[in-house]
């Protein structure tokens, strides 16, 4: 099978298989959780996105991976990993500026998997044998991500019960 098939049958395998994690276990779980603990539980997992960095590391990636898409996707998921951390330490304090934040966060970070996914197929249409070993981050990694974004926009916009 032609590598951008694998490329892409990997990525729609993942938004399947964590779409069922979804309706089976995250939507039942967020009808019933209130919104501050279901936004912390969303926002948790992109504490982690700073592994976007490896697409800076030679020998993680080809040498030949174009910067145009690396730097803005490396920093762009560091930035994103930041406010995530800002959301989660402002949720759990209460503040009154936590929902600002969480805001903040889910914009910047969808934004940011949008475009490395743009930069990466279209913009800088990059060969994928480059990506090396960061072949799974935007088959296996990125997928979830953005549904757990789609989920925050949910829960920010939905009417909050007392």
């Amino acid at each position: 099978m032609p590598i951008n098939a694998l490329f892409g049958l990997s990525i729609l395998m993942s938004f399947v298989a964590f779409g069922l994690v979804t309706r089976l276990y995250l939507w039942p779980w967020l009808q019933r959780t209130p919104r501050n603990e279901a936004l912390t539980a969303l926002v948790v997992p992109h504490a982690f996105r700073f592994v976007g960095l490896s697409f800076l590391v030679p020998g993680v990636v080809a040498a030949s991976l174009p910067s145009a898409f690396s730097a803005p996707a490396a920093y762009g998921d560091l930035i994103a990993a930041v406010l995530a951390i800002i959301a989660l330490l402002a949720l759990s304090a209460r503040t009154s500026w936590a929902l600002a934040i969480v805001w903040i966060f889910n914009l910047w970070g969808s934004f940011d998997l949008l475009e490395a996914m743009y930069l990466g197929r279209i913009g800088v249409g990059i060969d994928i044998g480059h990506l090396g070993a960061t072949f799974y981050i935007p088959t296996v990694i990125v997928p979830p991500l953005l549904i757990l974004h789609g989920l925050i926009f949910w829960l920010l916009l939905r009417r909050h019960r007392a």
